[in-house]
């Protein structure tokens, strides 16, 4: 397990370096000026050349590449003062360092990611398999009719109707807002639930499905045939027998899912004027703040590499086959 876990962070790294490298070769080597385009139409020369050097567009292009790449391992120094390491550049729009902007938006975006996350695996695989359990039973119709109409709504047609109802109309709770968990844990599971479980019901329908239909093939196999045969109880092969089998292709999924799961939680931060990533990648495109938008990606390419390997972990513990 231990040169599984090795060999899938060292590819990990490289595929990261390669994410930088395209990232800064798509944005700083393309054929517009992204000088020009940051100062605006009333844009002077003083101005622009403030940009130009702040971006270290006057450098030779391969210089520029270097200081990049550099400065995420050593920091890098510009006319505003040192950025320590992992440097992401210098936001020209608000003139602060890339990377303590993302990290104060960051804890938003993760909460609400991992809580939603958890929401719909505990929801969905839960409903998936009791569904799968009591097959052709009244909850397992329930369970399919009800994945089948929530899989059809979007984040941005549930918000507003989930705030009108819990908020607007029947004062229920407040506006979605964050805490941080460490100052107050109950304050930041209330503030995040609305849009944790807006964010959650669309996978939780898909997930839903992936579990019955899962979960009844391998009740269908022949090892778990062979158990009922033997006398084993229904819950016992269940639980012994297709339980952890019907896990693997939901950790498969899961593993795909990971950039989507990102993009919904971009859209919710907009639906429910959270200040997070995702919100910080929008105001980066809208002023065009060419340091704060590759600073987003190359952020998360490494938080999506970094579930991959967790999802990796898990898979590898579930089938030892893959650590092959």
């Amino acid at each position: 397990m231990l040169q599984f876990i090795i060999r899938r962070t060292v590819g990990a790294a490289v595929t990261l370096f390669l994410i930088g490298a395209a990232t800064f070769f798509l944005f700083v080597a393309a054929p517009s000026d992204y000088a020009s385009l940051a100062c605006g139409k009333d844009c002077s020369a003083g101005r622009l050349a403030d940009i130009r050097e702040a971006l270290g567009l006057n450098l030779p292009l391969a210089q520029q590449f270097w200081d990049f790449m550099a400065g995420i391992v050593v920091g890098r120094d510009f006319p505003a003062g040192h950025c320590e390491a992992p440097c992401l550049g210098q936001s020209f729009y608000s003139g602060d360092m890339v990377w303590s902007t993302i990290m104060d938006r960051f804890p938003l975006t993760l909460s609400l990611t991992v809580g939603a996350m958890i929401v719909f695996l505990v929801i969905g695989v839960g409903a998936g398999m009791l569904a799968a359990f009591r097959r052709g039973s009244p909850v397992d119709k329930v369970a399919t009719g009800a994945s089948m109409v929530l899989s059809s709504f979007q984040i941005y047609f549930l918000g507003p109707i989930a705030l009108t109802v819990f908020v607007y109309s029947t004062g229920w709770m407040e506006d979605p807002k964050y805490v941080p968990i460490t100052e107050d844990p109950a304050g930041w599971l209330i503030g995040l639930s609305i849009p944790m479980f807006v964010m959650a019901t669309i996978f939780t329908a898909q997930y839903t499905r992936m579990a019955r239909s899962s979960l009844i093939e391998q009740l269908a196999e022949d090892h778990v045939r062979t158990a009922r045969a033997k006398g084993m109880s229904q819950r016992y092969v269940f639980f012994r027998y297709a339980w952890r089998g019907s896990l693997i292709p939901i950790v498969t999924i899961l593993g795909i899912d990971l950039s989507s799961l990102l993009g919904g939680a971009v859209v919710t931060e907009l639906t429910f004027s959270l200040q997070g990533i995702g919100r910080l990648a929008v105001d980066g495109a809208v002023h065009k703040d060419l340091p704060l938008t590759m600073g987003v990606m190359l952020v998360g390419a490494c938080v999506i590499l970094i579930l991959n390997i967790l999802t990796d972990i898990v898979y590898a513990w579930i089938d030892p086959r893959v650590r092959l």
